[in-house]
């Protein structure tokens, strides 16, 4: 909770500072760079800083986080700062460094709101930083110890075994460490950060989620590439296709992530579109190895069955379950699936009952439409879980 005399101060000054933030933020990061560039080179996406993204992503869930403090003191946000920590674990963050984000952080307020930051100003701001900061601390310390791992991660090198072309633009790629131990144990719907050595030198960092199975002893991530368009090609994904080949190793760290498959005996919804199918995968290898008989609406969305990336896999396993059905939407399905619907997915046509979990995973606009919709169906707020691919934009208005 926010101290007796930081809130009405805080209060005052939320539309002030959360009409700057994005501002700040884009100073924040300049500041940032210009004193630690290894971190852009070494830590940071710099296609989302490039487009942005990244300073989106900071400014909504700082807006956010400080107007939860105003309007339900005593409450925490926790899924927002369990996504946010599950991210920075995976790319070893440790605890020392929010003290250098504090120290540019608040130099780009001043350079933005001037003498507005009075020094009861500064001392209320200063206070919902480090609330933020320290549960996120706390979080990011407690994934770390249930990882097995020191604070800051630990990169492991793992071997690429076996590469699989599944679409034109997306890979899998099988990987085990060299001596030929299992890659170690996973939940159904979690991610590994990856990296990668680019020719220029840097050491890009991105998350793939684990699509194969939990229970094989290898594990496996699926690649889209990133081609330009309406921001920059993927450096990593381009890279990894053009490069990666079995016998070769790739820097990988434990496995992250909060959209998790939950045990009981309920209703799901497995709901994906595009490369967003593959941390639903491991969900239905993981239901099928325990011989479930939980009812399963699986529902996937793509531009074309040629798009489709692990389409017979998918098949297979909603097959293989006793109370599964799968529903497929492509923008253009051809003759090729005949079963499939035309068009963008519509959650009106399936038969969902009341009590069930939903898990989205795609495009943002794919998961706020089924979303949206599942709502007005009457699916509570909290049964409805995503995952967002690269900085979550939709933190600030959970």
């Amino acid at each position: 909770m926010l101290s007796e005399q930081s809130v009405p101060v805080v209060r005052a000054t939320l539309p002030v500072v959360g009409a700057a933030i994005g501002e700040i933020t884009e100073g924040f990061y300049a500041r940032l760079f210009e004193d630690r560039p290894e971190l852009l080179r070494d830590l940071f996406n710099r296609g989302n800083q490039a487009t942005g993204e990244q300073q989106k992503a900071l400014a909504g869930s700082i807006a956010a986080f400080a107007g939860m403090l105003i309007e339900h003191p005593g409450s925490r946000p926790d899924t927002m700062l369990s996504r946010i920590a599950h991210k920075h674990a995976s790319l070893g963050i440790a605890s020392g460094q929010y003290k250098l984000v504090h120290q540019h952080l608040f130099a780009a307020i001043g350079d933005v709101l001037g003498d507005a930051v009075t020094p009861e100003v500064a001392t209320a701001w200063d206070e919902v930083y480090w609330l933020m900061a320290n549960a996120l601390i706390a979080l990011e310390a407690r994934l770390y110890q249930e990882a097995g791992t020191v604070e800051g991660g630990a990169w492991r090198q793992l071997d690429i075994v076996e590469r699989h072309e599944e679409t034109r633009d997306a890979v899998s790629l099988l990987l085990r460490p060299t001596d030929g131990t299992p890659a170690g144990a996973f939940r159904p719907g979690q991610y590994v950060s990856v990296r990668g050595e680019l020719p220029d030198g840097a050491r890009q960092i991105r998350q793939y989620s684990l699509s194969g199975a939990p229970e094989d002893p290898r594990w496996r991530i699926t690649v889209k590439r990133v081609r330009a368009g309406a921001g920059p090609e993927g450096e990593v994904s381009s890279w990894l296709h053009e490069h990666a080949r079995p016998g070769d190793a790739l820097g990988v760290s434990a496995p992250f992530g909060d959209l998790v498959l939950p045990d009981g005996d309920g209703p799901l919804l497995l709901a994906s579109a595009g490369i967003g199918i593959t941390p639903m995968l491991p969900m239905l290898h993981h239901l099928a190895a325990t011989g479930t008989t939980r009812r399963v609406i699986v529902m996937h969305a793509d531009r074309t069955p040629a798009d489709h990336a692990h389409r017979d896999e998918q098949r297979r396993l909603v097959e293989s379950l006793p109370n599964a059905r799968l529903h497929l939407w492509y923008e253009e399905p051809g003759a090729a699936a005949p079963e499939a619907s035309p068009g963008q997915a519509d959650v009106s046509t399936l038969d969902l009952p009341a009590e069930a979990t939903a898990y989205l995973c795609g495009p943002l606009p794919f998961m706020r439409a089924v979303r949206g919709d599942l709502l007005r169906r009457g699916l509570p707020a909290h049964a409805v879980h995503y995952e967002v691919f690269g900085p979550d934009l939709w933190l600030g208005g959970e």
